[in-house]
């Protein structure tokens, strides 16, 4: 009978040590995997990220709100003409100058309006080439090699008893699934400001179309923050990957392999939650609301 028992541990035992194993590889691989991405990701521009999508908006930009844009600004400038004209009392003190002005001033919001896409893509490229000189600099080598450690740990969990095998069995899959989830979190970061910047993008031609006018020129000019808010937040997501990397370096796995996972979770949680700060971060910084 206790031949039966010892026999049916050691099997239960066999399959809790490959099932741990097994697990620890596969949450590290996931990990080191979506993290590694978001390097490669913030440092793509909006034109390379997809370009089906990129030419969708800017074919819709184009047809449907650049003559939006344009009856805007017909508008706009009416009414600067009339602030002009009631301003020199009725054209009782006409200056010819102030209607050249105008023209002049007329001639480049519409340049500004059919100009929209170039303008917005030199923000992003200027933001774009502040994120690649920053990646040259910054570590963003997150990955951790459990494998060299497997033999080990293998030796470690054999002599360990049944009801500690289950306990760390459990653990693994708490961790493995929250690093999972977590690993959700940080593609909903990444593609979600991708997606933000393309419907700010495709609005771009109503609010450049304010610029030429002193009172409602503050659109305009929130407009541009919030691109270079949406540029820069590639920079700040830079720097967490490096925070990132350079704490999760720090990991020594030899020693107690279930504190490192624990440790490495840990640093994950937070690296989610800075990344989610960094567009509200990002916005402050600018001004832009």
């Amino acid at each position: 009978m206790d031949t039966i028992i010892q026999k049916i541990t050691e099997w239960l035992k066999e399959l809790l040590i490959k099932g741990i194993t097994d697990n620890l590889s596969g949450m590290f691989d996931t990990v080191n995997q979506k993290v590694g991405e978001i390097a490669t990701q913030v440092g793509t521009t909006p034109s390379a990220w997809n370009g089906g999508v990129f030419s969708m908006i800017k074919t819709l930009s184009e047809t449907v709100i650049i003559p939006i844009a344009g009856v805007v600004l017909t508008f706009i400038m009416c009414y600067e003409l009339i602030q002009m004209v009631i301003d020199k009392n009725n054209l009782h003190d006409v200056d010819t100058w102030m209607f050249f002005r105008w023209i002049f001033k007329t001639f480049v919001a519409v340049l500004i309006v059919t100009n929209t896409f170039n303008i917005v893509m030199g923000i992003f490229d200027v933001a774009q080439s502040v994120v690649n000189r920053a990646a040259g600099v910054i570590s963003t080598n997150t990955n951790i090699d459990i494998s060299s450690t497997i033999g080990s740990l293998t030796t470690k969990l054999e002599a360990m008893e049944l009801g500690q095998l289950i306990g760390m069995y459990f653990q693994s899959m708490i961790v493995g699934l929250s690093m999972s989830i977590l690993s959700v979190c940080i593609f909903v970061v990444i593609y979600g400001r991708m997606v933000e910047i393309y419907l700010t993008v495709s609005l771009g031609p109503i609010p450049l179309a304010t610029m030429a006018n002193h009172e409602w020129g503050n659109v305009g000019q929130n407009y541009l923050k919030s691109l270079l808010a949406l540029g820069f937040q590639a920079f700040l997501i830079m720097v967490c990957v490096g925070i990132y990397a350079v704490l999760v370096q720090s990991i020594t796995i030899d020693e107690d392999i279930m504190k490192a996972v624990w440790t490495c979770m840990g640093y994950t949680v937070l690296l989610c939650f800075t990344l989610f700060k960094t567009g509200s971060l990002s916005k402050s910084i600018f001004n832009a609301h």
